[in-house]
């Protein structure tokens, strides 16, 4: 069982973004939840606003899919999670699945969370730390702090890494307007 990396309070993973080693690509999914409450959607759960929160409902495991229309690559999930203010709403045992389809999904990461307050990283990577190709991930929480039986999480970030050029390396662009220029159209 692995322990996923936490990075320290307010530490947000858009700043990996702005290295442009990786990019977020959970706008290109199509995203589902086994269950929720009526304003507590996908779209609080990819809102961009920490005050926001998906919240299931009903009984555990609680699942959110995220499906691609075809073979992405992912090297890393970033969730956030705030115990202070969710307290037994908070997931304690989270499972990480990917597959090509509902039927042939397998875990490749469990995590044990405890009493999380920030972004969690959690690496998706196969056994040579290659990222993993898959069409869809899901996210299963198995069991909330204090035997809660819903859940809320706040944040769910997907990352691809960034490709180097393939005419040359060219420097890492950190801005979003030398990004633009970076690839010759």
């Amino acid at each position: 069982m692995a322990t996923a990396s936490k990075t320290p309070p307010g530490a947000d993973p858009k700043q990996l973004e702005r290295t442009g080693t990786v990019r977020e690509i959970g706008s290109q999914a199509v995203w589902s939840l086994s269950s929720c409450k009526p304003g507590f959607g996908v779209d609080q759960l990819r809102d961009d606003n920490l005050e926001t929160y998906w919240q299931s409902d009903g009984s555990q495991p609680h699942l959110v899919n995220i499906q691609f229309r075809r073979k992405t690559t992912v090297k890393m999930l970033c969730i956030y999670a705030d115990f202070k203010s969710d307290e037994s709403y908070t997931p304690s045992k989270i499972s990480v699945r990917v597959g090509n389809n509902f039927h042939n999904l397998q875990e490749i990461r469990q995590l044990e969370l405890v009493e999380p307050s920030g972004w969690i990283h959690v690496p998706l990577l196969d056994i040579v730390n290659n990222p993993i190709r898959t069409f869809m991930i899901q996210i299963a929480v198995l069991a909330n702090h204090q035997n809660g039986r819903d859940t809320h999480m706040r944040q769910i970030k997907v990352y691809t890494p960034v490709e180097e050029s393939s005419i040359g390396k060219f420097p890492r662009c950190t801005t979003v307007d030398f990004m633009m220029y970076r690839t010759i159209r």
